[in-house]
């Protein structure tokens, strides 16, 4: 019997699932959307049940199509799972989410956060490489759960992410089972030892986590379970199929575009544009809170990463695409805008968009998404550069902070969505002052999912290597000088205008909003 191998990524905006053979060649793939929910101005919600179903039915619409294939789905040696790092739920001793799945886009607990970087503990930095607690990290979520979430006060167990859920439910697991990877585990952003990967007996203090609530730590490749009876009915997989602890979808990604040793950078081009740069452990001088990095380790033993983040990165694309142009689920239209960008030049004739459609973070908390400098000339095109150009502003600003580190990238690897569109590679490229590559396989996560899949069944004796051997450059952007300083200026002054100038502003569009 032929042997293939089954990943899912549960990202933001979609789950995916794709089945790989031995060649690690997709033969089956399905997505299916997933939905965000605003229940209160700064307040991102997902249901994880809507996670868990729509992963089901991805599983079953690859089964399907290999059926029709002449292909034996049998066959599927083991399933293995990633998710977003930065987003948690609340399960009960079922495994039943008795609180919202809330991720990376919400920004309730700013004045928690405020409160403890007030106290200016050391230990944040010295133990997970990041100085101060962040919005967006899973402990804060904790935190908020515990003290708002009724539910959760009444039979709340365990605090798990949205990868682990889909796969604990495949494996018919109880609370007492609840895993996490060492990759994942680190994107709780506090409450951790990342070198040693273990949970802190004295952050979780401070927290006020009890320890009994986090998940057991695994190796993204132990089999935590197999399929029950009633998953293989309802996705079209083999009864007892192996069930792999899984992965971050950024640590997947960033093996999957080869950046597995120091000094490589990977641009993650999702839903959150994520720069990432791997080092060979934790940099004080990188670990600064003015510096607004993330601290990960990665997939692989012995691997980590810094990564800046712009939380609306893909999003804000999806949202022009939809509530702008009115062309809600076209993936077509993105390469009918950048037909249109591509008309503009370099700068977007002076408009600017704000990329904030969720709010800001830490100093920037009272910023508003909006464009600016509009005339009669502006169309879709330059409207769509601007959005394009706004991202690439936020990466600078990344790029800036590593080489203030003396980090200096060669060469930025794109990988996710994002990576499809030339056009905005070409001006990530131009506005870092790098080369910018793309590769023939661009399928992400989902693929370093498979391989990980095969490695833990013993059918793939080193991971890395398999992972290496899938690399393969399609494009080469070069950045064009003239470029490179027209961006440069208007960045500087971008930074001013938001940081400085329009603060008042930003504050006055708060209170109209409040009324």
């Amino acid at each position: 019997m032929e042997k293939y191998y089954l990943g899912f990524d549960a990202g933001t905006q979609s789950v995916k699932a794709a089945v790989y053979d031995e060649d690690m060649k997709c033969v089956a793939s399905c997505v299916n959307p997933t939905e965000l929910y605003y229940p209160h101005p700064g307040w991102v919600e997902m249901d994880a049940d809507q996670y868990l179903e729509a992963a089901a039915a991805g599983i079953r619409g690859c089964t399907e199509q290999m059926k029709k294939m002449g292909k034996d789905p049998a066959g599927i040696r083991a399933v293995f799972g990633d998710g977003i790092i930065c987003g948690i739920v609340g399960v009960d001793e079922n495994f039943q989410a008795v609180t919202p799945y809330i991720n990376y886009l919400d920004s309730r607990t700013q004045k928690d956060v405020e409160e403890l970087c007030a106290k200016n503990l050391d230990i944040w930095a010295e133990e997970t490489g990041n100085p101060q607690p962040n919005c967006m990290f899973p402990a804060m979520f904790a935190r908020w759960m515990m003290r708002n979430c009724e539910e959760y006060k009444k039979r709340g167990k365990k605090f798990v992410h949205n990868a682990p859920y889909i796969l604990a439910h495949l494996a018919g697991l109880k609370a007492e089972d609840a895993f996490i990877d060492w990759g994942t585990m680190s994107g709780w952003g506090l409450g951790y030892c990342v070198l040693e990967k273990r949970w802190s007996k004295e952050q979780l203090e401070i927290l006020g986590i009890p320890e009994e609530m986090m998940p057991a730590i695994k190796k993204p490749w132990d089999i935590i379970g197999n399929l029950t009876e009633e998953f293989a009915e309802k996705t079209g997989l083999a009864a007892g199929t192996p069930i792999c602890a899984g992965a971050g979808d950024t640590m997947q990604s960033m093996i999957g575009c080869g950046v597995t040793e120091t000094n490589k950078a990977a641009d993650v081009a999702g839903t959150c544009a994520m720069f990432c740069i791997a080092t060979d452990g934790i940099k004080p001088e990188l670990s600064r809170p003015e510096n607004q990095l993330i601290f990960n380790s990665g997939t692989l033993e012995n691997t980590y990463f810094y990564w800046g983040y712009i939380r609306t990165g893909g999003l804000a694309l999806r949202w022009f695409r939809d509530n702008v142009c009115g062309e809600t689920g076209n993936g077509a239209y993105f390469d009918e805008l950048t037909k249109k960008a591509e008309q503009g030049p370099a700068g977007s004739n002076g408009v600017l968009f704000l990329p904030y459609l969720t709010g800001g973070m830490d100093d920037m908390q009272d910023v508003s998404a909006c464009f600016l400098n509009m005339t009669m000339d502006t169309d879709q095109g330059i409207l769509w550069n601007a959005v394009l150009e706004a991202i690439g502003y936020d990466y600078m600003g990344v790029t800036d902070a590593y080489k203030g580190g003396g980090i200096i990238p060669d060469v930025i690897t794109v990988t996710e969505g994002g990576s499809r569109s030339g056009r905005w590679n070409q001006i990530k490229a131009d506005m870092m002052n790098c080369p910018v590559v793309t590769l023939e396989t661009a399928e992400g996560a989902v693929l370093t999912d498979a391989a990980a899949a095969a490695y833990a069944v013993g059918d793939i004796g080193d991971l890395k290597t398999a992972f290496e051997n899938n690399l393969k450059v399609k494009e080469t952007y070069k950045p064009r000088p003239e470029n490179t300083v027209k961006y440069r200026k208007i960045y500087d002054m971008q930074k001013t205008l938001i940081r400085k100038d329009m603060s008042q502003a930003f504050r006055v569009m708060k209170e109209i909003t409040a009324l």
